[in-house]
């Protein structure tokens, strides 16, 4: 669920030494959740954008969704995670393991949003499906970051990564709904914490460190996959800010990247409603960006 919400002035020395004030900070959903600092693959979607209606001075920058780089200079993330943003927006990927973190320190440093942007991120080109948004049976939820060769080296340099695997066509009907019942599933993302009441309703406090949770198999559909966050058994899950994150499930051994978070119960406690990538409207946005297994 999407959040409510090129440095020139600067050299090397000093964006290392912007970063290196970075602060630690909390995320995803708390409960049985811990840090994926090994999931180099996922990364956070960040927006400048303008809000005060001159979009000569664009005035705001900050992360919105978690997504995954799927090859070289290709980041996968949600539609609705790239729409609806004030004309000129800018989009941008960090694949840092605390984002929150170097944004804070890059404000605190005086930054203007072009450059708290560049800091701490690389710019790309945003391509939201066409068939966004759909309807209840296929959302078509889904939208990449495109980086040009020099920005995907320039990506790859920072944060050196292997690609997610992509699921085959039908790879989620082929395994049955038992078979993907005994799967172990992932949650990953950059997402806030559940809901925490206090004297002013509901809350949802931090976000913007990378973490990840085990989730369940709940039931597949068309083109859904519903996963059970409970935490009474031992499950965690996605939450405010996860939107266009992975959800993996490991088949002979290895991480497939199955389906995206697009939504939830709004408490974040109960389930995540992902979509998924091996249906042929999926694979037919996605084969035009990369090489499909």
């Amino acid at each position: 669920m999407r959040r409510p919400a090129l440095l020139a002035a600067l050299t090397g020395t000093a964006v290392a030494a912007v970063l290196a004030a970075a602060a630690p900070a909390s995320a995803i959903n708390s409960y049985n959740a811990r840090p994926a600092p090994e999931r180099t693959e996922v990364g956070a979607l960040i927006v400048q954008w303008d809000k005060d209606g001159n979009p000569a001075t664009p005035d705001d920058v900050d992360w919105h969704c978690t997504g995954t780089m799927i090859d070289r200079n290709t980041f996968l993330t949600a539609g609705h995670c790239t729409t609806d943003w004030s004309p000129g927006a800018r989009f941008y990927v960090s694949l840092a393991q605390d984002v929150q973190g170097e944004l804070d320190a890059a404000h605190a440093a005086g930054l203007s949003p072009e450059q708290v942007a560049a800091a701490v991120a690389v710019e790309g080109i945003e391509h939201t499906s066409p068939d966004y948004p759909g309807n209840s049976a296929d959302a078509h939820d889904i939208a990449v970051v495109e980086f040009s060769d020099t920005q995907a080296a320039a990506l790859a340099k920072r944060w050196p990564f292997t690609p997610a695997t992509l699921p085959t066509a039908g790879q989620l009907d082929a395994l049955g709904s038992r078979g993907l019942d005994a799967a172990t599933w992932q949650v990953t993302g950059y997402g806030t914490e559940e809901a925490a009441r206090g004297p002013g309703g509901q809350t949802h406090p931090g976000g913007g460190v990378r973490l990840k949770a085990e989730v369940g198999f709940n039931a597949l559909n068309k083109t859904w996959v519903r996963l059970a966050m409970n935490e009474s058994r031992g499950y965690g899950g996605a939450c405010y800010g996860d939107s266009g994150g992975p959800n993996f499930v490991t088949v002979d051994g290895a991480l497939v990247l199955a389906a995206t978070t697009i939504t939830g119960d709004g408490p974040c406690y109960a389930t995540n409603v992902s979509y998924r990538l091996d249906t042929p409207s999926a694979r037919g946005f996605l084969d035009a960006y990369v090489d499909l297994p």
